[in-house]
């Protein structure tokens, strides 16, 4: 992802989902790993949901 993270927290999670999709694509090669698989994909949606409220949240303050 090449998005400049506005704060702290966005960088935060921009990080924790890089994390998630690599250690996605290493377990994708690795047999029996599908249901993992799975829970990773849903914590990455979780923590999209959490930056794109953040993200919300900082255009919003960035009005004011």
């Amino acid at each position: 992802m090449s998005y400049e993270a506005g704060s702290k927290e966005c960088r935060l999670l921009i990080d924790a989902k890089e994390s998630l999709l690599s250690a996605m694509d290493s377990l994708s090669d690795i047999s029996s790993t599908e249901n993992l698989q799975l829970q990773l994909k849903d914590i990455y949606k979780t923590l999209e949901n959490m930056h794109d409220k953040r993200r919300k949240i900082e255009s919003t303050t960035n009005f004011i």
